[in-house]
């Protein structure tokens, strides 16, 4: 099946389950994930409020709080991945409060932040982690680089 050449198509889905007032349109979300350079790829982008990002956040990380970005891959946890080939696929879960309260907090421009946590989301799809520091390192130069391709600021300015 690795013979198989796919489009670098962007299967898009844009849910909103929130109050959409301030979230960026799907047009948006469009850019920031091709930006993230995912090749043949079959996402949904959900936007939820604070009891369904704390739900979803409690029932699979085991954490009692709404986060900003949850990833979830189709075939992450199973015990046999998907074939080589498919698309990549997965679910990111933006919280429209936390990513506002995040953004004032920090002095971002709101759309900065979504699509900085796009892109951290869609990294997080092909496999890119940062629990460990070597990991983080490789994982936030990726952003960076992918973020100032978008003409957005390096989030991660003044934090080290």
């Amino acid at each position: 099946m690795s013979d198989i050449k796919l489009p670098r198509r962007l299967d898009l889905s844009v849910q909103y389950a929130c109050n959409r007032e301030g979230v960026p349109s799907r047009v948006d979300f469009r850019r920031w994930l091709r930006a993230a350079e995912p090749g043949a790829a079959r996402i949904t982008v959900r936007i939820v409020d604070e009891d369904e990002g704390r739900e979803l956040n409690r029932d699979y990380r085991g954490k009692d709080y709404a986060t900003n970005v949850l990833t979830f891959a189709y075939d992450e946890g199973e015990d046999m991945p998907l074939p080589e080939g498919l698309p990549l696929m997965g679910d990111l879960v933006l919280c429209r409060q936390v990513v506002e309260r995040e953004a004032a907090e920090q002095g971002k421009p709101l759309d900065a932040h979504y699509a900085h946590l796009s892109v951290h989301g869609m990294l997080h799809l092909q496999g890119f982690d940062h629990e460990i520091d070597a990991e983080a390192d490789v994982m936030e130069a990726r952003e960076r680089s992918i973020l100032a391709s978008l003409g957005i600021a390096d989030p991660y300015a003044g934090e080290r």
